[in-house]
């Protein structure tokens, strides 16, 4: 999944960064308000984590200000004020969950999982399809009852497909979706990647479809 990353404290910011790379999640990191608005014009996040106050200004505003304009994307604020009135202030604004400074790590990872989940309307999160069984958040794929596994780009390209299926994926959009900003990757490495992952899902009712010249859409046996 993609997250956006709206945090000032560097140190806080790359711990984070390095632990939800390491749950293969793709993350972009703003440490202002412009940086995330600019992002947000930008690309579709699966989450945004959200620090209320930063060097140029209130994040309540953003937070405000997105869901008016019709944001949908779950969002978790973090502050370091515990405050009953300041929990319930940036719930009532439109955020999905909260988090107060300082964290544990599990904990934050488990409400992440938690808002996806709700956006879904998933009371779990496996998904299935004929034959073939997928955990998004525990990162794991049946096919027939054997388990695969699957390298973290794997499976977030499967992750992607599977949120959408019959969708068309350009490669540039799959680019956007894979990597972040930091990234410098051309679009044939998606080619790379669909080919690895249609080699894991044979015998699988899953089936990624080739559209020459668009792109790629997952169809279901």
């Amino acid at each position: 999944m993609r997250y956006l990353l709206v945090e000032d404290n560097v140190a806080l910011a790359k711990s984070v960064l390095d632990r939800l790379s390491l749950d293969g999640h793709v993350v972009d990191h703003a440490a202002t308000l412009e940086t995330a608005q600019d992002y947000l014009r930008k690309t579709d996040y699966d989450l945004i984590l959200l620090d209320i106050m930063l060097p140029d200004g209130d994040a309540r505003s953003l937070l405000k200000s997105y869901r008016m304009a019709g944001g949908k994307t779950p969002i978790i604020t973090i502050t370091a004020r515990s405050e009953v009135s300041d929990r319930v202030g940036v719930l009532d604004l439109g955020a999905d969950d909260y988090i107060t400074k300082p964290f544990d790590f599990s904990e934050l990872e488990a409400r992440c999982r938690a808002v996806i989940r709700r956006q879904g309307g998933m009371a779990n999160n496996i998904k299935r399809f004929g034959n073939t069984q997928f955990d998004p958040l525990a990162g794991t794929l049946t096919v027939s009852g054997q388990k695969v596994q699957l390298r973290n780009r794997e499976l977030r390209l499967l992750e992607i497909f599977i949120n959408a299926t019959d969708q068309l994926f350009s490669k540039s959009k799959l680019v956007d979706r894979l990597f972040s900003y930091e990234d410098d990757v051309a679009e044939n490495a998606i080619e790379v990647y669909v080919r690895r992952l249609r080699k894991q899902l044979e015998g699988s009712d899953l089936n990624i479809v080739t559209v020459r010249g668009m792109g790629y859409r997952l169809s279901v046996s």
